[in-house]
C-alpha cells in the first residue's frame, strides 16, 4: 500500500509543470472594470465595454499560450514584471512585450550588407 502510494506521488510530481513554463495567471477583471468606468467617465464615443475588454484580454492570454515557451526566460521575467506593475494585471500588455522584445531582437540581428549595396556605398 505504502510504496503505490509512493508511486503515484512520483507519477504526481513528474507531471508538475514549472511555474516559468506556463503563461502566468492574472486577474484581469479589476483592470477592464477600471477601463470601462474611466472610459464612460471621460464620455468617449467609442467608450471600450467590460465585455470588451475581457474578450481582448482572453485572446491576448491565448495567443500567449502559443508564443510563451518560444520567449526567452529573460524577457519572459521582464515583461511578467511590465503586465503587472501598478497594481493592474494584462495579458496584452504581457503579449505586446514579448512581441516587441522579438521584434527588437530580430531587427538587431539584421546583417550587414553585403555585395553590390556595399561597394555601390563606398563610392
Amino acid at each position: 500500500m505504502n510504496s503505490a502510494l509512493l508511486s503515484l506521488a512520483l507519477l504526481a510530481g513528474s507531471m508538475v509543470i514549472p511555474a516559468s513554463d506556463r503563461v502566468p495567471e492574472l486577474k484581469v477583471e479589476a483592470l477592464c472594470k477600471a477601463t470601462s468606468e474611466t472610459d464612460k467617465s471621460m464620455g468617449l464615443a467609442l467608450a471600450q465595454s467590460f465585455t470588451d475588454c475581457m474578450r481582448d484580454e482572453t485572446t491576448a492570454q491565448q495567443q500567449l499560450g502559443t508564443v510563451w515557451l518560444s520567449a526567452k526566460p529573460a524577457v519572459r521575467d521582464a515583461c511578467e514584471g511590465e503586465a503587472i506593475t501598478g497594481g493592474t494585471q494584462s495579458y496584452v500588455d504581457l503579449l505586446t512585450c514579448i512581441q516587441m522584445a522579438e521584434t527588437a531582437t530580430a531587427l538587431a540581428s539584421t546583417p550587414p550588407l553585403r555585395g553590390a549595396s556595399k561597394n555601390r556605398n563606398k563610392q
